[in-house]
């Protein structure tokens, strides 16, 4: 067997191995790519400005973005606080939910329910406190390491690049180069796009939540922003708070809420993504969709959050590793032979 096929074997077997001992060690390694490919687009765009080093541009660039954020929150602090006494005041002319829950019959059941005296914790009380708590530190764990990962892999990505020709046999390293090239592109055009489509939901729900009276619709807004990362799921995520701010005004105020959300999700979903994805990544449709309920069941909510951009590059690797350097190489004597056809009279 050539070395070359011995060698994609092997790194084809390890990356399966483990995948099913420790999954969730190949998604967080791909979750700090994706953010070195972000903070390395940034640096290489402030390098087209600055003669700075790329390791300072890496370091500038995110310290653009922790003043940005820094900023933001500065000018939004005032007017969130208004908003949120305006909201207090809002909810104390308003009946209880227990008043408006005791109106009806399987209100009255829910409250019976919710009486001290009925509710029991579970046997393993404090095991599962304790789950929680280490799920949370697992979590913030988790955070740090993509974060110091993907610091690591925007400074320098050429020397983690030659790792992965090093794996291979050296007549298909210029080849693995090529795919790990183009690899970066499909992420780096993913993101640009997503960049886009986030700014847009974000402005749109902000601006409709803000012209139907809706309380922090800065906020709320900013939520359906970064939401919109979540394919599918997000923007109904995002909807929740702003259904229960809603509330306040009555069931009107929650289904003017609801067609905000709608008329936006409409735009998003059928003007502003199909535009620039193609554009950018020639993604369909119908896989993104596949690729989320896919990942979402094979590794819970990390895997939802990156199964878009994870779709996308198996999608060129598929293109590129076996369409193009496999079944378009077929072998002469394994073709077909067209014959010609004689027609008789």
């Amino acid at each position: 067997m050539p070395r070359k096929t011995v060698s994609l074997l092997i790194l084809a077997g390890a990356l399966l191995l483990l995948l099913w001992m420790m999954p969730e060690v190949p998604l967080l390694v791909f979750a700090a790519a994706l953010l070195g490919v972000f903070l390395h687009a940034g640096a290489r765009l402030l390098r087209r400005v600055l003669p700075v080093p790329h390791g300072a541009a890496v370091g500038l660039f995110l310290l653009l973005l922790l003043l940005l954020a820094a900023g933001i929150g500065m000018l939004a602090a005032q007017p969130i606080a208004e908003q949120l006494n305006e909201l207090w005041r809002r909810a104390r002319r308003h009946p209880a939910p227990a008043d408006l829950l005791s109106r009806y019959s399987w209100g009255q059941e829910i409250l019976q329910r919710l009486q001290p005296g009925n509710m029991e914790l579970p046997a393993g009380g404090s095991s599962t406190a304790f789950s929680a708590l280490n799920t949370t530190f697992g979590a913030l764990a988790n955070v740090v390491l993509v974060a110091f990962l993907g610091l690591y892999f925007a400074l320098d990505p050429k020397l983690y690049r030659r790792g992965i020709e090093a794996l291979v046999a050296p007549s298909l390293r210029p080849r693995a180069r090529q795919v790990c090239e183009e690899a970066a592109a499909t992420l780096r055009g993913w993101l640009g796009a997503q960049m886009v489509s986030m700014a847009v939901v974000g402005m749109l729900t902000g601006l409709g939540l803000w012209l139907i009276g809706i309380p922090l619709a800065l906020v709320l807004g900013l939520i359906a922003a970064l939401l919109a990362f979540i394919p599918t799921l997000g923007p109904v995520l995002a909807a929740v708070p702003a259904v229960l701010l809603g509330l306040s005004e009555g069931f009107s105020g929650a289904f003017s809420v609801i067609g905000v959300y709608l008329v936006v999700q409409s735009v998003e979903s059928y003007l502003i993504t199909p535009y620039v994805q193609k554009r950018s990544v020639d993604l369909p449709e119908a896989a993104t969709i596949i690729a989320l309920v896919a990942f979402g069941l094979m590794f819970g909510f990390l895997g939802m959050l990156l199964a878009t951009p994870m779709a996308a590059l198996l999608l060129m690797l598929v293109r590129r590793l076996y369409v193009e350097d496999y079944l378009e190489h077929e072998p002469a004597e394994e073709q077909l032979v067209q014959r010609p056809v004689i027609l008789r009279s």
